[in-house]
């Protein structure tokens, strides 16, 4: 295994071994992943109550940082506990003080509905519980990380599986409730309820929100595509706005962002300000990453340019999943399921070339069809 799980062995130990208070009830929800996992998760969390016999307010969600400013609202009715997950990884005090948390709750039983998850993370806070009961779904397993999730899986008491590579998540999810319940629940898109408030640039009419960026620069379609498709969309009467964090793309979107008819918001939302402009929004063109599926859970039209890394993994939705307001656009090539591990592209500041291979004119044409519907 990782020497850091040798180096983190002793602390997880004694963490398991912590004596307990109280009686053990409940349940613990594991969810070590980012927001678009997240999000096409959602949904099969309200299936838990049923299915392990507790009532809802006893599940605990045990969640990231990457999405915790935004999991108050979309988890109301669980408890919620959010955690640093890059600092549970690196750091070993702050991983026991973790780790102990885990264990003193004293849940009966523990869940983690996980495909990509990493063991040292996700199986680690399973097993420092203790729990009388451990459920969790069969994980992608690599040769680098054979070792490490079979001891962690030779700990559990069921292991789900919940389908091979590449099953879509929103199918995983399904089988994986399925089976908790004995009976059959169908995939459904991802839905999340958000309140909030209503954005100022509203006031001037209908918009769209363009999302250039993503936390992989390989994913990122050329931004001077993104610029034509905003003029065009201005043609059309909508409004833009640009979205996404400030060391991606301010400085190559000054030349537009005085335009008129465009919103510069790039590095000036919150994750709640962000669900704020896309929940009013009547159109949303996306990367390939967590907020488009956030736009897609909110309802809204929108246009998702996919690259081939898990191509059918998180996008594109299956056929009877995808919402009808959606578009995924892509461009095929033979060396899809990279696993974003590409050998073509110049440098890793360029997009992927499944990416970059998309055209305007195919991300326009599905622009087209949803403004007309």
């Amino acid at each position: 295994m990782r020497r850091r799980w040798w180096w983190f062995r002793l602390l997880d130990l004694i963490a398991r071994h912590w004596p307990l208070l109280r009686p053990r009830r409940g349940v613990l929800v594991i969810r070590m992943d980012g927001i678009g996992d997240m999000v096409l998760f959602r949904n099969s969390l309200d299936y838990y109550a049923e299915a392990l016999a507790v009532d809802r307010d006893l599940i605990t969600v045990l969640g990231c940082q990457s999405w915790g400013s935004i999991g108050k609202e979309i988890f109301a009715g669980y408890r919620l506990k959010i955690i640093d997950e890059h600092a549970y990884a690196k750091r070993p005090l702050y991983r026991f003080w973790i780790s102990l948390w885990a264990r003193r709750q004293a849940p009966q039983v523990v869940v983690c509905d996980a495909f990509f998850r990493r063991a040292l993370m996700a199986d680690s806070l399973v097993w420092v519980t203790g729990a009388p009961r451990t459920v969790v779904s069969n994980p992608y397993v690599n040769e680098p990380t054979r070792a490490e999730f079979n001891w962690y899986l030779s700990q559990i008491d069921e292991i789900i599986p919940s389908g091979d590579y590449p099953d879509h998540e929103i199918v995983r999810h399904a089988r994986f409730v399925s089976r908790l319940l004995g009976r059959t629940v169908k995939p459904q898109p991802p839905s999340i309820e958000w309140g909030g408030t209503r954005p100022e640039v509203a006031a001037a009419g209908a918009y769209a929100v363009l999302n250039p960026g993503s936390n992989e620069p390989g994913r990122r379609w050329p931004l001077a595509t993104y610029k034509n498709i905003a003029r065009r969309l201005i043609d059309t009467g909508l409004q833009v706005v640009f979205v996404g964090t400030a060391t991606e793309m301010a400085e190559e979107l000054k030349d537009i962002s005085g335009e008129p008819g465009i919103t510069d918001m790039v590095g000036k939302t919150s994750m709640g300000q962000l669900m704020d402009l896309m929940s009013h929004a009547d159109l949303v063109i996306s990367n390939d990453s967590g907020p488009a599926h956030v736009g897609i859970a909110l309802g809204v039209a929108s246009v998702i340019i996919v690259g081939g890394g898990h191509f059918g993994c998180f996008f594109p939705y299956p056929e009877g999943v995808a919402p009808a307001n959606c578009r995924f656009v892509y461009h095929k090539m033979e060396c899809y399921h990279c696993f974003w591990r590409c050998h073509l592209r110049q440098d890793r500041n360029h997009a992927f070339p499944c990416v970059a291979g998309v055209t305007e004119d195919q991300v326009w044409t599905a622009t087209s069809e949803l403004l007309s519907q």
